[in-house]
């Protein structure tokens, strides 16, 4: 290694919390039933001054590092609890201040138990997308997903699922999906699919060395999401896009992708809380207390101030912010060490292997035989951008 400071590569991607509370209490929250309770000392809304603030800010981020495309995510809590036409104004507002010829992709993450006819219809002439979190596409998928008063959320977030299907498929995202290793994974893949979304995104759940998560041992999460790979590899991947199984691929093929969790592209995400703060990305908030603090806010600092965080420096590092373990091993290019906040060890920082090591080395072993099998009934078959052996 050489020692260089690498370069900082710019944020596309801004995560704005719209609404700091939830209409929901998740029994499995990280955000308000774990270690970091931050959010009880901030303002429930983004006000209007935060918001100016904040399009300003990424306008002159995008101005000075000449980008042409930036992500607006509208976050929470629940982020409708601001109303459709706060999101759809402040959507506007970035668009407005952004450079010429940068275009912003708005999308909010919902729990989808408040869509409904009017506010999407609000969220469409808008142009923001929407992707809604569940467990699964039943109710007992989402039992888990209750209210304030213990009630099941599963009604009304289907209702809203499905008006969002059936009326305004031009403004579906997709549904985000945490794995849960207890539920049948080919059903639940099915289950999400009657949902008929776009695009899918299923998530290992936050847990690190010292607060593990459930069901940790015996590489369940790994076969888990080997089992839906297999569903959705045999189905010809015509049924929706599913951007951890395509992320793997392109990587194994050596070719370029972006995500959090896989390989080893630098970070480029922010977020900014209901008060201005610039914090890092909420998963950190599963690990420690304070663990996503930067001490920046948009009214005193620019995103090229976070750009020179060392939180933000660490994500971007790739290799290098690696434990000596992962820089070792065979999988390094496709695998990248795993979701950062997984790697955590209290008293050791984030140099570690991840937590799902051994689940993501099932995972990523099962892709590259698919994809070598079957490419070599078709022909030869492609290197995997990994040699065999080595580390296990």
């Amino acid at each position: 290694m050489s020692g260089e400071t690498p370069v900082p590569v710019p944020f596309r991607q801004f995560v704005v919390k719209m609404h700091g509370r939830c209409n929901l209490a998740c029994t499995y929250c990280y955000l308000y039933e774990g270690p970091d309770q931050g959010w009880r000392t901030r303002p429930a809304t983004a006000s209007a001054e935060v918001l100016e603030r904040v399009a300003a800010r990424m306008g002159e981020h995008a101005r000075t590092h000449g980008l042409k495309d930036i992500s607006l995510v509208l976050h929470g809590g629940e982020p409708l609890l601001a109303g459709a036409d706060t999101l759809a104004g402040f959507s506007a507002l970035v668009a407005e201040r952004a450079p010429a010829g940068c275009r912003v992709h708005t999308t909010v993450q919902t729990n989808g138990t408040l869509l409904a006819e009017e506010n999407l219809g609000e969220l469409a002439r808008a142009g923001v997308r929407v992707g809604i979190s569940l467990d699964g596409g039943t109710a007992a998928h989402n039992a888990r997903r209750v209210d304030h008063a213990g009630r099941p959320s599963w009604p009304a977030a289907a209702r809203g699922a499905r008006l969002l299907a059936e009326r305004f498929p031009q403004s579906y995202a997709g549904i985000l999906a945490v794995v849960d290793p207890v539920l049948d994974p080919v059903e639940t893949y099915e289950s999400l699919l009657a949902l008929r979304p776009p695009a899918l995104d299923l998530l290992l759940p936050h847990g690190n060395w010292t607060a593990p998560p459930p069901h940790l041992a015996g590489v369940r999460h790994g076969s888990w999401l080997c089992a839906v790979f297999d569903r959705w590899w045999t189905a010809g991947r015509r049924e929706t896009r599913v951007r951890l199984f395509e992320e793997c691929l392109a990587l194994l093929l050596g070719l370029p992708t972006a995500t959090e969790s896989l390989g080893l592209r630098p970070f480029d995400a922010i977020v900014v809380e209901t008060d201005g703060s610039i914090e890092l990305v909420d998963s950190l908030k599963s690990a420690y207390p304070g663990a996503a603090h930067t001490g920046l806010d948009v009214f005193r600092h620019g995103f090229d101030d976070a750009l020179r965080h060392p939180g933000v420096v660490a994500r971007q590092a790739g290799a290098a912010a690696l434990a000596d373990q992962c820089r070792a091993c065979p999988l390094l290019e496709t695998c990248g060490g795993g979701h950062y906040v997984h790697r955590y060890r209290a008293g050791h920082g984030f140099r570690n292997p991840s937590v799902y090591c051994a689940d993501l080395q099932r995972f990523i072993r099962h892709v590259a035989r698919r994809l070598a099998e079957d490419a070599a009934g078709a022909g030869p078959a492609p290197e995997p951008a990994f040699r065999e052996g080595g580390a296990p």
